[in-house]
């Protein structure tokens, strides 16, 4: 049987462990390709030791830590591998906070944190599994909490 294999990226990061089929989502969060011309493997329904799971890898881009927030909305139990020279120097799960201030956008037209006041938008955490946010202000839910990622 003829496997075909994804080639090792030389320096930048590997998002493992996407909830299957939100790999596009967050090439999208990321501005991805906009915001880089580094080459980009996308990996979607892989099968892994827990099952069914999409993969992303960046060449020449490390994360910043905002960016790992916005991740960790749309894939909670991502696995961050920074790579060197083909190693893995530092390997890290995203962590959802408790209050994700600044990520997203309210999907109430009408809230305060969408308006033209200086206010940061700000939810509160209400479930992690399954991931479950409620905006500070107005206590709406979003129902698609990607689709409001700024």
């Amino acid at each position: 049987m003829k496997e075909l294999k994804v080639t090792p990226i030389k320096d930048g990061t590997v998002i493992d462990h996407i909830t299957p089929g939100h790999a596009l989502k967050v090439l999208h969060v990321l501005k991805i390709p906009e915001s880089t011309s580094s080459v980009v493997s996308i990996l979607m329904n892989v099968n892994g030791k827990k099952g069914k799971k999409d993969i992303v890898k960046i060449e020449n881009r490390e994360l910043d830590p905002k960016e790992l927030d916005k991740i960790a909305l749309i894939a909670p139990k991502a696995t961050i591998n920074i790579i060197r020279d083909y190693e893995v120097v530092k390997k890290h799960i995203v962590e959802l906070p408790n209050e994700v201030v600044g990520l997203t956008k309210c999907s109430n037209p009408t809230c305060i944190s969408n308006a033209r006041e200086p206010v940061e938008s700000r939810f509160h955490v209400i479930s992690k599994d399954p991931l479950r946010i409620k905006c500070y202000y107005c206590e709406r839910e979003p129902e698609d909490i990607a689709e409001g990622i700024i």
